[in-house]
């Protein structure tokens, strides 16, 4: 038999987070009691921001966030979903006219004391524990769970208070209330603080503010706060014991605001009342007067649908009626939430996880993100951001998208404007992502997602300025003067552009070249060359002065054509694979920047001199066998070297008296890790003859050594490109025909050139596909051709066909 409360004394509603059972129970104990006033569980300095509750353009879940006004980082939140007791008691509350505050220990304490808490980490290496280690950390309803026979906490959960019925009795509505406290006062008993040392701390605050309504109201006041509390507000202590437990508490200068928060941040198990692992399936129950799981398996089906999945209605009533008959096997009063989602992979899902996945993801947790109104207080930096996100039409949601941007486009132009600018203040609500296939700079590909912890980054990036661009140009240029190396700054520089910082560029532009004019280390030069390369074409496309940028860029490509060769002798396996990767970026970087300072008297002979560069690295035995290879496959893409040339480099360095492990480091370099490394040797029999010839020699006693360095450099290819070589080697030469050989004969079926007339074949459907006999160039953007300039209509006639601009 249940108890009843006594009507004597504050009325206590323990509650559980987050729990629309308690919720429900929350909302009626209130009815029935029609308190004078209401306390929640909650920092006292949010009492201000609780009217903003009752507002039209209030819609959970919110959070309260405090942080420290000197570290913004230093953070806590407070969130609520529509089906938390604290919200529906709040939102009692206004409603009813009565006066509604927060009791728990004040945000300018806690924040400082997890700061202390931190430090002493930090120092320690372990976190403070607080108490004995009897007195771990308990989870009170898992205990209650266990005690009760049950291996899953939500399970007792849902069975003894969500599907608890009375079967029409009239009961008090705060009868459960008073068996849940009588519960954790049990626990209290046997787990004292449950291993939560500031829980003494806070009840004591509890109960000094409790005490300060029961002057001011009488007994006529509800407390609504954490069941694991009730025991202890109802303890009896005297003020000056609790007040000398809040004697010497550290403090900080606190700030306090309301943010949108998520179902999907509410199923994280970290923070505040969080680590609910169903708040779609909770807020349904809450919102659901009557029938909720055929409801639910009705919007379940409506999802299904909608992703292309035949659902029927036959189908929603077999999984309501095995759901209802899995209930009845267990034991359980009505279905849960592990009965529905079985039932649903059974009968809708036809036992496929992959679709259940998908009710996981969009309804069990769902992607429901609140939103708070504009009159809530944010820092100016915050209300900046939330202007340009509704000029620009870039909404925040919590659900990740792609977008796609067309940066010829003046919105669309300003919409990356204000990505790179977030992205230089740390809040990442983007991430630039691999979109369609275009090597061009006029679109970029972004993907968003908003998560409610960027509020906090907001604030802090607060500290360098009231607006998105202010910030952003503010910390460029003190990231520009304590910069150390040189591959920051012109990482910086290139992110200045994109992100269009005026202000900072110059400052960044001087920092660069006096980094440049101290920085002797090659390898240094080579990392730094391929950003300035990048930047200058994203210069063409923002119509952004970059002169000065090309002198520095063209110095730093002329210092690497002198100091890479010596560079690239002595090195062991891992140096060279080093310079190798810097080899790739340098020779895309030049490639770019020949057309970028064309006008320049060096610019002309800039890809003259890295070609001369590339012969030495080819031709030089000291250099390594990696960098020798890969000089020679460079060489020969852009037309520098001759097939017979590459063939005769390959057959000195395939030669017998060449070392294995160099021989084989030579052909990683020239057909691994390239585009089409493997396509060359299906077209060209001749060095395919000579690697199966150099392999089928390597002694026994050495090719275990070089079997990883071929694995690493065949695995790259495409399985069809590997069946291809293959069939080639098994074949072996064709018959009676001469085999390959470095001195320019080949076998049947392979000629020694370009064959022009099978290669002038393919020219009228590719004039077909670009759109070249009509006159016209397609445009996946929709802008028109006739309005470009003749630049870009040459940039897409280009790129299609891979050519390297």
């Amino acid at each position: 038999m249940i108890r009843a409360v006594r009507s004597a004394g504050p009325l206590l509603l323990g509650v559980r987070h987050h729990g629309p059972g308690s919720a429900r129970a929350v909302r009626t104990a209130l009815e029935a009691a029609r308190p004078r006033a209401v306390l929640i569980e909650g920092p006292p300095e949010g009492d201000a921001l609780l009217p903003l509750a009752a507002d039209e353009q209030m819609r959970p879940p919110v959070a309260l966030l405090a942080h420290a006004v000197d570290d913004p980082g230093q953070a806590a939140f407070w969130p609520l979903a529509a089906f938390s007791p604290e919200w529906v008691a709040i939102r009692w509350a206004l409603a009813h006219d009565a006066p509604v505050r927060f009791i728990d220990l004040p945000a300018v304490n806690s924040l400082a004391m997890a700061q202390a808490a931190e430090r002493e980490t930090d120092r320690d290496g372990e976190p403070p524990t607080g108490g004995s280690p009897a007195h771990a950390p308990i989870d009170p309803i898992g205990v209650l769970a266990e005690t009760a026979g049950y291996d899953d906490p939500e399970c007792w959960w849902e069975d003894v208070v969500e599907h608890r019925t009375q079967g029409g009795e009239a009961v008090d509505p705060r009868a459960r209330f008073a068996a849940l406290a009588e519960a954790m006062t049990s626990l209290r008993e046997v787990y004292g603080d449950g291993g939560h040392a500031r829980d003494t701390v806070r009840e004591a605050y509890m109960r000094i503010q409790l005490r300060k309504a029961v002057k001011e109201f009488g007994d006529d006041v509800a407390v609504v706060c954490g069941a694991w509390h009730v025991p202890a507000l109802g303890t009896k202590t005297t003020l000056a014991a609790d007040r000398a437990l809040l004697k010497g508490l550290p403090k900080v200068k606190a700030e306090l605001t309301w943010v949108p928060w998520s179902h999907r941040r509410l199923a994280r198990h970290s923070g505040y009342g969080a680590g609910i692992d169903s708040p779609g399936w909770y807020g349904h129950l809450f919102e659901t007067a009557d029938r909720p799981i055929e409801r639910w398996m009705t919007k379940v089906a409506g999802l299904l649908r909608d992703e292309d999945r035949f659902v029927s209605s036959a189908h929603v009533i077999e999984a309501v009626r095995l759901a209802e008959t899995l209930a009845a096997m267990r034991g359980r009063p009505l279905a849960g939430l592990s009965e529905t989602t079985d039932a649903i992979r059974a009968v809708m899902c036809e036992g496929s996880d992959a679709p259940l996945a998908l009710v996981q993801d969009r309804l069990i947790v769902g992607e429901t993100l609140g939103e708070v109104p504009d009159t809530a207080p944010a820092v100016p930096l915050q209300r900046d951001l939330t202007r340009q996100q509704r000029t620009l039409r870039l909404r925040p949601e919590s659900m990740e998208r792609e977008l796609e941007l067309d940066l010829r486009k003046d919105t669309d132009a300003a919409r990356s404007r204000l990505l790179h600018r977030l992205r230089i203040l740390a809040v990442g609500w983007g991430e630039p992502a691999a979109g369609r296939a275009s090597t061009g700079t006029f679109r970029e590909s972004w993907r968003l997602r908003w998560e409610p912890e960027l509020y906090v980054r907001v604030a802090e990036a607060g500290t360098w300025g009231t607006t998105v661009l202010s910030a952003a140009t503010a910390k460029a240029e003190t990231q520009a003067a304590s910069a150390t190396a040189l591959a920051e700054v012109t990482a910086l520089a290139e992110h200045c552009l994109l992100a269009e910082l005026p202000d900072a560029l110059p400052v960044v532009m001087r920092a660069l070249a006096d980094r440049a004019a101290l920085d002797a280390d090659v390898g240094h030069l080579a990392d730094a060359l391929p950003a300035l390369a990048r930047t200058l074409r994203y210069g063409d496309v923002r119509s952004t002065d970059t002169a000065a940028l090309g002198e520095v860029a063209a110095g730093l490509a002329e210092r690497i054509c002198v100091g890479l060769p010596p560079a690239c002798t002595g090195l062991d396996a891992d140096g060279a694979a080093e310079l190798r990767r810097r080899v790739d970026g340098v020779h895309t970087a030049i490639g770019l920047l020949a057309g970028a300072v064309q006008a320049d008297a060096d610019g002309a002979g800039l890809r003259e001199r890295w070609t001369a560069v590339l012969h030495k690295l080819a031709a030089r035995d000291t250099v390594a066998g990696v960098i020798r290879g890969r000089a020679a496959r460079l060489l020969l893409d852009e037309g520098r070297l001759a097939e017979d040339d590459a063939a005769r480099l390959m057959g000195l360095a395939l030669s017998p008296g060449t070392p294995p492990a160099d021989a084989a480091a030579w052909i990683e370099g020239f057909v691994g890790g390239a585009a089409g490394g493997g396509m060359l040797l299906v077209h060209d029999e001749r060095l395919l003859g000579l690697v199966d010839a150099w392999l089928t020699g390597v002694p026994a006693d050495t090719f275990a050594d070089v079997l990883p360095l071929l694995r690493r450099t065949f695995s790259v290819y495409e399985a069809g490109v590997r069946r291809t070589l293959g069939e080639l080697v098994r074949r072996g030469p064709s018959a009676g025909g001469p085999t390959a050989t470095a001195t320019g004969t080949t076998a049947p079926g392979f000629g020694p050139g370009l064959d022009g007339a099978r290669a002038d074949a393919v020219v009228p459907v590719l004039r077909l596909l670009l759109g070249l006999d009509t006159g016209t160039v397609p445009d996946p953007g929709g802008v028109d051709p006739d309005n470009r300039d003749p630049d870009e209509r040459v940039e897409n006639v280009e790129e299609p066909l891979g050519a390297t601009r």
